[in-house]
């Protein structure tokens, strides 16, 4: 398997860019993501950023499974950080991580991918432990 660890699609909305569906009680929800594939990608994140609009994140991806730790310095906007197995299930979610810290955050246990989206929104939508999840059109 490659880094992207993602899939093509061939419908309209892959032509839009990168996404990853969550599998949530009431349905599919589509997130619009940037790419973290490489240690500079991963490692700036979302800093500096002064806002990010519901249904957009970023998605962290890595070879193999690891213990990945998250923190938040220069990111100026509270963050949802959803770890993702290699299985491509939900282990974890960081609930509206406090932003301007360096608190490492994570699971204790490893994980392959970690979606960021805006604060608040994995509790808004029924995000959490368990959920399936799956990438398009992300290489």
């Amino acid at each position: 398997m490659s880094v992207s660890g993602c899939n093509h699609a061939s419908t309209p909305r892959a032509a839009q860019g990168p996404e990853v569906i969550l599998a949530s009680k009431s349905g599919e929800l589509h997130v619009q993501v940037e790419l973290a594939r490489s240690d500079p990608e991963r490692q700036k994140g979302l800093m500096f950023r002064q806002s990010l609009e519901s249904g957009r994140g970023m998605l962290f991806l890595w070879d193999q499974p690891e213990a990945l730790k998250f923190w938040m310095k220069n990111t100026y906007i509270p963050l949802d950080m959803i770890f993702i197995d290699e299985k491509k299930r939900v282990v974890f979610v960081e609930d509206n991580a406090e932003p301007l810290t360096l608190t490492q955050r994570g699971p204790d246990k490893d994980t392959q991918y970690v979606l960021e989206v805006p604060g608040g929104w994995a509790r808004a939508h029924g995000i959490g432990p368990g959920v399936e999840v799956r990438f398009v059109g992300c290489d």
